[in-house]
């Protein structure tokens, strides 16, 4: 693709917004920015961009400037606007950053998506090739953005990226050497249309894969397996119920890979992290590594270190023997059930943001079994609490703050106390993180006031 000259539009100027402006600039390509932010939420960034040549267009997005582009490239997150629809039947070419990145790159990609545990495990992948020897970089929405690596890349460069049903929307060549699909359950469903188009889009990523490339599918997920026969690459497989070959599989205590014969990774008592969601996290990292050559006696070791992410299920403090978890990132249904069930203690739960369209009806059965009292904050309370009525009892509060002031209140030792919202943070917060830290400070200043043990 030749971009000299070229009337590009870019929809957004985030981190990935920007990071498509300094490769379209370097590649000769005349840049604008349509931002839907109003010029006094953008700081100084219209001005530094302007000097450096990009039109920055925003408040709203001009429908003129959509139909005069040659190519259109939104950010991840960006809506299908009218606007998009309107220059798409007009003739105009619509793609991805990362759909842009692949016309470029040079070296193999490995391509990580799923509703759930991306990040983590982007993170722990990236780590083992690290481990192993290998030139590795980490990618996507959880590291820099695709397109910042292509004019430095190499044939021997592996990028692990995460990737989201955003960007597989606008998709036309993009390949993976190696994909990871970990599981799909209902999710954005406040921007896709439906969950058959979501299930869509997430197939993107295995379905474009040729007999050389490779896909490492979830074997206890009927959704994610049913993909194995959508086209000619090779099938690894990951379970937590039972042997899978070529793959990786839970047997007892132990994670097993397995190929041509079975050899034990790690036990599950040295894994750190917690929860069965983290167990298939594990299992589709280490199998990268196995497939890139990296043995198991290297792959373990990452494994035994790795402590997770901020905001996904992360010990912030015991208060008088009430463990406090910040698991933000739970920002659907799915999420939420899984880090309900990585405690075997009872839980005081809070709950509640902006509903994306997840069905809270699944939650009543672990609610049922590990919740002694749920907390409810935002948009979503109403729903939630008519969903969940005479399963347990419920309160609600206008703040984070008030919430684990009220739940703490509430526990006794050896009980936990939750934040696993099952809802994004958009009507009280910037993102997941800003909610999460908001959490935590709270946490650790009643702490401090009453005294703590460390995490």
């Amino acid at each position: 693709m030749n971009l000299e000259g070229k009337r590009v539009l870019v929809v957004g100027l985030g981190s990935t917004g920007e990071a498509l402006c300094t490769f379209l600039l370097h590649h000769g390509a005349r840049v604008k920015v349509s931002e839907k932010k109003k010029p006094e939420e953008m700081g100084q960034k219209i001005s530094l961009w302007e000097e450096k040549g990009v039109a920055v267009e925003t408040g709203t997005h001009n429908q003129k400037s959509f139909m005069e582009a040659d190519l259109i490239v939104p950010s991840p997150g960006v809506p299908w606007l009218p606007e998009l629809e309107a220059a798409r039947t007009n003739g105009v070419k619509i793609i991805s950053e990362i759909e842009l990145a692949y016309k470029f790159l040079k070296g193999k990609i490995v391509g990580i998506t799923g509703s759930n545990g991306k990040s983590t495990t982007a993170t722990l992948t990236h780590k083992i090739l690290e481990e192993g020897g290998l030139k590795t970089y980490l990618a996507g929405n959880i590291g820099t953005p695709l397109i910042s690596f292509v004019d430095n890349s190499a044939d021997d460069h592996i990028y692990v990226t995460e990737i989201s049903s955003f960007q597989l929307e606008h998709i036309e060549e993009f390949r993976v050497s190696i994909s990871v699909l970990l599981n799909i359950s209902p999710d954005h469903l406040d921007w896709h249309p439906s969950f058959a188009d979501y299930y869509e889009a997430k197939k993107k990523l295995i379905v474009s894969q040729r007999e050389n490339d490779i896909a490492i599918l979830n074997r206890d997920d009927p959704l994610v397996w049913a993909l194995k026969e959508e086209g000619e690459f090779q099938v690894y497989a990951f379970s937590r119920n039972g042997k899978v070959s070529p793959g990786c599989f839970l047997n007892g205590d132990w994670i097993f890979l397995s190929n041509k014969e079975e050899e034990k990774l790690i036990k599950t008592s040295a894994i750190p992290l917690l929860g069965i969601h983290n167990q298939e996290n594990i299992m589709a990292s280490a199998l990268v590594g196995h497939i890139l050559g990296i043995p198991p006696s290297i792959i373990k070791d990452p494994i035994k270190n790795f402590r997770g992410l901020e905001h996904r299920l992360e010990k912030v403090a015991t208060i008088r023997g009430v463990d406090f978890y910040n698991d933000s990132k739970a920002t659907n249904v799915d999420a939420t059930s899984k880090s309900i069930q990585s405690f075997d203690r009872k839980i005081i739960l809070i709950l509640g943001g902006r509903d994306k369209g997840g069905d809270f009806k699944k939650l009543r059965k672990p609610v049922k079994e590990n919740i002694k009292r749920i907390i409810l904050l935002g948009e979503a309370t109403e729903k939630i609490r008519t969903t969940l009525k005479g399963i347990v009892p419920m309160e609600t509060v206008s703040s984070i703050e008030e919430a684990v002031r009220l739940g703490y209140s509430r526990a006794k030792p050896q009980e936990v106390m939750l934040l696993a919202p099952a809802c994004t943070s958009f009507d009280m917060f910037q993102n997941f993180e800003e909610r999460g830290k908001v959490f935590k400070r709270e946490v650790l200043s009643l702490a401090k006031e009453l005294g703590k043990e460390r995490p």
